[in-house]
């Protein structure tokens, strides 16, 4: 492994919204041919070890990782066909997209109806270009819009891929934000995407930017913020941390982060893990927002939520993966994602890390009956609630269920109450000597 130096970028303009922070580091990370080794992973990382002092780690080729192999390092540098009138029909220059994603290398003349098994197109979306991948098979393919394709006349046309595959290594980086305890919360977004903005710039500029808000925050808990490959990065991170993965209390997947869709959860295989609970509670509050169970299709949470590991992990996207046209497509570009709901998911996760930050168990120091209220002040607190954000509901249910058996967040659930306004009233009880921690 090694520490990647910052980038020196410096903070934002203060005039600069949190969605316009992300938007703009999304919007450096985009051209970069990304895939799951590679050149482009390891600039995306240079890129974000300017906003945090990111860890970088190197797996090389050939090393078992539970039960798969590091499979050997991809790099491109040209892709093009030429047609029979010797003018360029397609050039990877144009688009990262246009070739699929660790192809061999290859130089050769082809008739059109040998070179059309290699192209690939979306007759039903005929001028985007698709994006598809060839990670564990030895082939070659180049993606283009259909229209593109239907014009091509028949004839004999050149094909060049200057890509090379050898002994490398994979690459993944890592920060860890440290609280008070080693108890952790991980957050990982997939890095090995090329040129797709929603699918998964969003995620790593989100996370990035979730990463260094909270340098400036005094936390209970851990923050491990994982960047790495798709699948074959995340059970190598579990493969080289197997003997710390019981730290992991809370965990969420990152993707799709920043369109127009709703927010939407994918639960942990547990389903009724904390995280799960916490999620719900925020996006239950939120319009048109999705709850969904957990199968094993997806993103990287599917190997967090393996049966030997079963970590408390889950899915947060905007809209769902595969299901907007824009998905894997080149139709997903800087036009599909706005800083309005960027800034929205960072304040989806700012409410969870939120609720796990001060999530409590009090206990009632005068059970019997109704503590009275008006005398201790605590009537003329609530006149200022812009200072307290404590409500009288909030009071009197905090005050209801601190039996020690409850805690804020089992609070929130049963009053259909925001926990922010428990855990004021919460606050300003034992403030007042009405409340404290059970045991």
């Amino acid at each position: 492994m090694e520490h990647v130096n910052p980038g020196g970028l410096g903070s934002p303009p203060a005039s600069i919204s949190v969605g316009q922070e992300i938007y703009a580091l999304a919007e450096r990370l985009f051209p970069f041919c990304r895939s799951i080794t590679g050149d482009g992973v390891r600039r995306t990382l240079d890129i974000l070890s300017g906003h945090i002092d990111l860890e970088r780690h190197e797996v090389p080729t050939g090393t078992q990782v539970l039960d798969w192999t590091v499979p050997r390092e991809w790099n491109i540098r040209s892709a093009s066909i030429t047609g029979p009138d010797g003018q360029t029909v397609v050039d990877f220059a144009d688009s990262n997209l246009h070739i699929v994603n660790y192809s061999v290398p290859f130089m050769g003349i082809l008739p059109l109806n040998e070179l059309k098994a290699h192209i690939h197109t979306l007759p039903e979306q005929p001028q985007v270009i698709p994006y598809r991948t060839c990670y564990y098979t030895p082939t070659w393919g180049f993606c283009m819009a259909y229209d593109r394709v239907a014009k091509m006349p028949d004839g004999l046309y050149r094909v060049e891929i200057d890509a090379e595959l050898k002994d490398g290594s994979l690459t993944y980086g890592e920060y860890l934000h440290c609280g008070q305890t080693d108890r952790e919360f991980l957050l990982s977004a997939h890095i090995c995407h090329p040129s797709l903005a929603n699918d998964n710039c969003s995620g790593l500029a989100l996370l990035a930017t979730l990463a260094k808000s909270l340098r400036a925050r005094k936390t209970r808990y851990s923050y491990r913020f994982l960047f790495a490959p798709g699948t074959i990065g995340s059970i190598a991170w579990l493969s080289r941390n197997e003997d710390r993965t019981h730290l992991i209390d809370h965990g969420l997947v990152l993707s799709c982060v920043g369109d127009a869709g709703s927010p939407a959860y994918k639960r942990s295989r547990r389903g009724d893990a904390f995280i799960d609970r916490a999620m719900a509670h925020v996006l239950g509050r939120e319009a048109g927002a999705k709850l969904m169970d957990f199968s094993p299709y997806g993103y990287d949470e599917r190997q967090y939520c393996s049966p030997g590991f079963n970590l408390p992990v889950g899915m947060f996207q905007r809209s769902v993966h595969g299901t907007f046209p824009e998905y894997h497509t080149s139709a997903d570009n800087l036009d599909f994602i706005k800083p309005e709901y960027l800034e929205d998911s960072f304040r989806i996760l700012t409410d969870v890390i939120d609720i796990v930050e001060d999530d409590w168990t009090p206990l009632s120091l005068c059970p019997k009956g109704e503590p009275q209220l008006g005398r201790r002040g605590l009537y003329a607190a609530l006149g200022g609630q812009a200072s307290s954000g404590a409500t009288s509901m909030s009071l009197l249910w905090v005050l209801n269920l601190a039996d020690g058996q409850h805690s804020l967040l089992s609070m929130a659930e049963r009053s259909g109450l925001p926990f922010r306004e428990l855990a004021a009233a919460a606050r300003l009880l034992s403030d007042h000597g009405l409340l404290a921690t059970a045991s």
